[in-house]
């Protein structure tokens, strides 16, 4: 093993000890690191000059998407902070190394409204052709997760790691961990989304109790990210919607709904567990139909008198 793959190793498991990384985290900085390596051994194994990572970065740039290179950046930026912190090496190749590059603009991608009603209407569908005791519990889990979802802006992570006394729904309320830790509550305030969660909870009342999770898959263990696309996908064929959905996309609708109907974006950026302002900003663009609502009704224009005014420029 080189001297690099040792270090980063070294990393890894102060990463999962120390400071108790989410094991999607650590996935994802154990493969970036090793791009990193298997680049620097292609050359002379240099991985401390300057030189070597500005190298690196700008082969990146040659093959990966920006969003891609951001990341893969920051990975590199927090295994050097570690190797200062341990004294491994004496100075940081990244220092006053420009590493900074515009990213393009994304508008989240959410799901309309006449696509949401298609998918919610064979989500309950489903319900209603149950014919065994085990396609009556999928089809309510199924209902619980979507309504969870959508109710609340979750991140698909931040729901199959819900554990079961998280979930309150004599007060109406659940209790996340989220990114970095940070813990916030989410009111229930539907009637149909606290009675799909406890349907849910009475049938898989033995399995949750011998578990500390609270949605389970059929064997018992927690309910995975993959489960939850499949069962999207699933949904999405049988209601044969063009539209790919992922998990995300409840997340992005449940927060653009709420701008769209004015909702103040600090409250959104609390519910959504965003650190930073600058993140839930992403969701103030206004869509097309708004848009033309507005410039229609309230158009500056208007407010002329068309009598006594010419055309500008006459």
């Amino acid at each position: 093993m080189t001297a690099l793959a040792e270090l980063i190793e070294e990393y890894l498991q102060h990463c999962q000890v120390r400071k108790e990384l989410d094991p999607k985290t650590i996935r994802a900085y154990r493969a970036d690191l090793r791009d990193f390596r298997l680049y620097t051994e292609s050359r002379n194994g240099d991985f401390q000059s300057k030189e070597a990572v500005g190298s690196y970065v700008d082969s990146l740039h040659y093959e990966k998407a920006p969003r891609t290179i951001k990341r893969k950046i920051a990975s590199i930026r927090a295994f050097y902070h570690y190797l200062i912190y341990a004294e491994e090496i004496a100075e940081n190749p990244l220092y006053r190394l420009d590493l900074s590059f515009k990213l393009p603009r994304r508008l989240p991608r959410y799901i309309p409204n006449h696509v949401m009603n298609t998918f919610y209407q064979e989500l309950y569908s489903q319900k209603k052709r149950a014919d065994t005791p085990y396609q009556m519990k999928c089809a309510v889990r199924d209902i619980a997760v979507i309504e969870l979802l959508f109710a609340t802006g979750l991140r698909i992570s931040e729901l199959c790691g819900l554990k079961r006394e998280a979930v309150n729904l004599c007060e109406g309320e659940v209790r996340i961990h989220g990114k970095g830790d940070k813990e916030r509550i989410l009111q229930l305030t539907e009637k149909i989304t606290i009675d799909s969660l406890r349907e849910y909870e009475t049938l898989f009342k033995a399995q949750i109790r011998e578990s500390e999770h609270f949605f389970l898959n059929k064997y018992g263990h927690p309910l995975s990210d993959q489960s939850v696309r499949d069962m999207i996908k699933r949904l999405t064929c049988a209601a044969s919607i063009s539209m790919h959905i992922t998990p995300h996309m409840f997340r992005h609708s449940f927060a653009t709904y709420l701008v769209n109907q004015d909702v103040d974006i600090r409250c959104i950026q609390e519910m959504l567990g965003h650190s930073s302002i600058r993140t839930t900003e992403i969701y103030t663009h206004v869509d097309m139909a708004k848009q033309r609502n507005v410039l229609q009704t309230k158009n500056p224009r208007k407010l002329l008198d068309m009598e006594n005014s010419l055309p500008f420029g006459e």
